[in-house]
This record gives C-alpha cells, structure tokens and sequence, in this order.
C-alpha cells in the first residue's frame, strides 16, 4: 500500500450566481468539510492558485479546493492545481491521493458515495475534463465521490439536454439544500475515511 502523505480533494460547481445551484453541490458540501474535520483543520478562504482567485483550505494532511471555473471546462484548472500544489508541497504523484467532489443526477439528494475514479462519467461534462486534463498523472491514488441531487420533480425521468441543463442550474430550495448541508459533509468524511483505508496512510 502508498505511504500517502497529502489527500487532495477538488471540488465542481460554476462560479458567480451559479455557485447556489444544484450543479455546485460539490461546493456546498466540500465548504463544511473543516467542520468535520476539526479544529486542527482552518477554514475556507480565498487563495491565489493556478492564476485564479480559489477557495481553498489546507491543513496538515488534506488540502480542499472549489474550482473557480466554470463546470464544464474545470479540467485545466483542476490539472495546473495539481501540478503546482506537488511541487509547493514537494510531493510525488504517489505520495498523493486525489478526491473529485461533484453533483449526480442519478443518486437521491443528499446520497454521498464513493466512484471509481475510471467509471462513466454518466454525461457529467465537469468530470470528463478533469478526467482527460489529468491522464498525463496516471500515478497515485485516484477517486471521485459524488453528491446525490436528484432530478426534477416534475418529470423525474426526463433525460434531454434541455430540461437537464435547466434544473442543474436552478437555484437550490431552503429544505433541500438544509439536507445537502447536513448530512452532506459527514458522509464526504467518511468516504475520504473509507478511501484512505483502502490506499493506505
């Protein structure tokens, strides 16, 4: 098993006004991880990475991002985070697990699970470039944990482009975003719990 000194978890969502809709439930829950993790771990706050304004957190072993570009052509951004952070931290690309946090249509609200990393990104485009951007770093550990949203209510098995792009990017409810907040977070910690079993400490 890896000797993994740093865990990075990077998570999708669009910026500006989009930042409150479902499509940037990664967000959401990525920014109430320190709270789980304690108070060894700071807050949220904004960095200068990759030449981009980012929210970011890094503590003693796990460093959180939120892309700061928009979904569907993170992965670029989310490449040159990476390959600046090794180098700042002096790390290998075996010394290092990765975690990408984004939404999924396909799993109820709230339903926070663990994919592997080379799964069908299930027409997530946000994935797809982050997934093609980092092909160039085939080694370290590599996962993807997506956040449930469910889909519209109104014709739940609608599937075309149109009503997709339309309800991923309303903005969330009060009571649905209260269930993303709450059981959200806890439930990423014990996927990156589960996932450095797994690799190995």
């Amino acid at each position: 098993m890896p000797d993994l000194k740093r865990i990075i978890i990077v998570s999708l969502g669009n910026p500006g006004r989009a930042l409150d809709t479902y499509h940037s439930a990664g967000h959401q829950v990525l920014e109430l991880l320190p709270l789980q993790l304690g108070r060894q771990h700071p807050s949220f706050d904004n960095m200068r990475i990759a030449k981009k304004t980012t929210r970011c957190s890094i503590g003693q072993r796990y460093s959180l991002f939120q892309s700061p570009t928009v979904m569907n052509v993170s992965g670029p951004w989310v490449s040159k985070a990476y390959h600046e952070h090794l180098a700042e931290q002096k790390l290998k690309p075996g010394e290092v697990g990765f975690v990408l946090v984004h939404d999924d249509m396909e799993e109820e609200l709230g339903a926070v699970k663990i994919r592997e990393w080379d799964r069908s990104h299930r027409g997530h485009n946000g994935v797809k470039s982050v997934k093609e951007s980092l092909r160039a770093y085939p080694e370290g550990s590599w996962a993807r944990v997506s956040v449930g949203i469910g889909r519209p209510r109104e014709d739940p098995k609608a599937r075309d482009r149109n009503t997709v792009s339309d309800f991923v990017l309303m903005t969330i409810p009060p009571k649905e975003r209260e269930v993303l907040e709450t059981v959200g977070p806890p439930r990423l910690l014990d996927c990156l719990y589960e996932l450095e079993a797994k690799w190995g400490r």
